[in-house]
């Protein structure tokens, strides 16, 4: 059995790992010259942990995660304004939380992979034929395969070719986000085991501290024009100028737009998931948006559910075996991702970035209601469903 993935990122990589695994053989491919440096500290829990647990990948997720001590917002001048011990948010998750940079999530996957499938960097899938047999890639190849995986996005050529043009798909959350690294010495101690936020309406600058000086930054800010920037460096000049001396050593270290991450914060919502041999997975099928900080879980887990129903229908020898798997695959995991997905728009959204003083404030004693007892058990279980996990507890059953 062979599969093509179209796409190099979380999704497309746990998928490989595991049809690997079970002896397919897998063709990687991703418009990107090669892996991508660019992205943002996450918090890495749920389905998407339990999945990599599953797979032996705990070990090697620990290492390369980084400590987290507090989590804090933060005045202009970087003082705390209020703050939460992390360890709190660990125990909510059963422990099954960690701090890693999204770069290096997808360092561990590749490292799964290894050399046992084709991973081709620069190139893209061209053309699907209608049952997805037959696929012709950037570079004028042409193949086929049993399987072909739309892992490619939030911006997903796969699903443009096979499921409609973007635009049917794309929701706009109104806001851009963006994340880079820098090296400051000073900012470094200051946020270093720290997640800090700014406590600002309408646009917010996060923190961390990574190593060696160097410093994790991602922004967001709420815009009601969705096109991205030219220059997404000036962009971010532009917007965040006037919030304090932190931010502003920030936006001088900022490196060259085009070493800067920006998009959009945005949803995908897809009505249909598959098409004969053609199956969307991950932000492609069902992006969340970065206020809801369960994307790369999500991406994890839903390619383990895919994998593990592969294998099963796999394994009755029924003619038809890739058709139902899919079939399972987007019955599980839909309602999964949607409800991450209502939830972000309905509550997340002015919790993440509030809109008047008076939301600020309530951000600021809900978070500080976390120091309490019992009230910090119903606020972080809200943040941390374990209803998550059940899909990927469940995928081989």
């Amino acid at each position: 059995m062979k599969a093509l993935v179209c796409g190099a990122g979380i999704a497309g990589l746990t998928l490989a790992v595991r049809l690997l695994d079970q002896g397919w053989e897998v063709h990687v491919v991703d418009k990107a010259p090669g892996p991508r440096g660019q992205g943002y500290m996450i918090d890495f829990f749920g389905p998407g942990h339990e999945a990599l647990t599953a797979m032996g990948l705990r070990p090697r997720l620990r290492q390369l995660a980084h400590p987290a001590s507090e989590f804090s917002y933060v005045d202009g001048a970087g003082r705390r304004v209020t703050a939460v011990d992390y360890a709190r948010f660990r125990k909510a998750a059963g422990g099954g939380l960690v701090s890693i940079m999204r770069p290096d999530l997808e360092l561990l996957l590749r490292e799964a992979v290894g050399d046992r499938a084709t991973l081709q960097y620069g190139t893209t899938v061209e053309s699907v034929e209608a049952d997805g047999g037959s696929v012709t890639l950037s570079d004028g190849t042409r193949t086929t395969a049993d399987l072909v995986v739309g892992a490619d996005g939030i911006h997903s050529r796969v699903r443009s070719l096979v499921f409609g043009p973007e635009r049917d798909h794309f929701r706009y959350l109104g806001m851009h986000t963006a994340a880079f690294v820098f090296e400051d010495e000073e900012v470094f101690r200051r946020m270093r085991d720290r997640f800090a936020l700014t406590d600002t309406l309408h646009r917010q600058m996060g923190f961390y501290g990574l190593e060696q000086g160097r410093v994790a930054v991602f922004t967001v800010h709420r815009t009601g024009d969705p096109s991205l920037p030219a220059d997404p460096r000036a962009a971010l000049r532009r917007e965040f100028e006037g919030l304090g001396p932190l931010v502003r050593r920030a936006l001088d270290r900022c490196p060259p737009g085009e070493e800067v991450y920006y998009d959009q914060v945005a949803q995908i919502d897809a009505p249909r998931w598959r098409s004969g041999r053609v199956v969307l997975l991950g932000d492609a099928a069902h992006a969340v948006s970065l206020i809801a900080g369960q994307g790369a879980s999500l991406g994890v887990g839903g390619a383990y559910v895919l994998a593990e129903r592969l294998r099963v229908a796999g394994a009755t020898g029924a003619a038809g075996a890739v058709a139902t798997a899919l079939a399972e695959y987007e019955q599980r995991w839909r309602p999964v991702a949607g409800e991450v997905q209502t939830r972000a728009r309905q509550r997340v959204g002015e919790w993440f970035l509030p809109t008047s003083p008076a939301r600020l404030l309530l951000r600021r004693w809900g978070l500080r209601a976390m120091n309490l007892p019992v009230l910090d058990r119903l606020l972080t279980g809200a943040l941390f469903p374990a209803a998550h996990s059940t899909a990927v507890a469940r995928a081989g059953e």
